[in-house]
């Protein structure tokens, strides 16, 4: 059995920091930590940048060292994938994001996802574009800017938050269009 290389240790490591992200993220949120819950989301916060610097990371250290692996292929994206989703329901649980914008951003991974399979079958790669770049940077920003939650300290923070949220939610689906529309051979019959 081969060894690991550290990018597939970097996305299980990814994978697992989910975990106490949850935990730390809505456990603040429910009280279970006391009178704690701006340090405790900080804290979640700060998990969740270094999950995302993680992506970045182990992707860079792929390439560079030709690290590139069948697994790394797999589980990278669905590491993203499952980041995401996880502070997106827990920021729907927390009030903090429209249940209907997490429901049109994940329904696009799904989209995404099944797309990427159906060219996969047809001996066909689908590259990430920009659009698909942009997107998910407006989403962890707004993320980040979600889970910090300081409205109550600075007044424009939410309005800030809500601009960030319309803009990664409008990237969503630029991003899905734009995908199909490039690639709309691969929904053809042929094999």
């Amino acid at each position: 059995m081969r060894k690991m290389n550290l990018p597939n240790k970097l996305t299980i490591f990814r994978v697992i920091l989910i975990v106490p992200f949850i935990v730390l993220l809505l456990g603040g949120n429910a009280g279970w930590f006391g009178e704690n819950r701006l340090i405790v989301n900080w804290i979640a916060l700060a998990i969740f940048i270094v999950a995302s610097l993680t992506d970045l990371l182990d992707g860079r250290i792929a390439r560079k060292y030709h690290l590139v692996t069948n697994f790394g292929k797999f589980m990278d994206p669905l590491a993203d994938k499952l980041l995401v989703c996880a502070a997106l329901i827990c920021l729907v649980e927390m009030g903090r994001i429209p249940s209907w914008v997490v429901i049109v951003i994940i329904s696009r991974e799904f989209i995404i996802s099944g797309f990427r399979l159906i060219a996969s079958d047809n001996g066909v790669v689908i590259a990430a574009s920009y659009w698909g770049k942009f997107k998910t940077t407006f989403q962890m920003i707004m993320v980040c800017l979600m889970i910090a939650g300081l409205q109550e300290l600075i007044p424009w923070y939410a309005v800030l938050t809500e601009v960030v949220m319309w803009i990664a939610l409008l990237l969503t689906v630029v991003s899905l269009i734009d995908y199909l529309v490039k690639n709309r051979e691969v929904l053809g019959d042929t094999k």
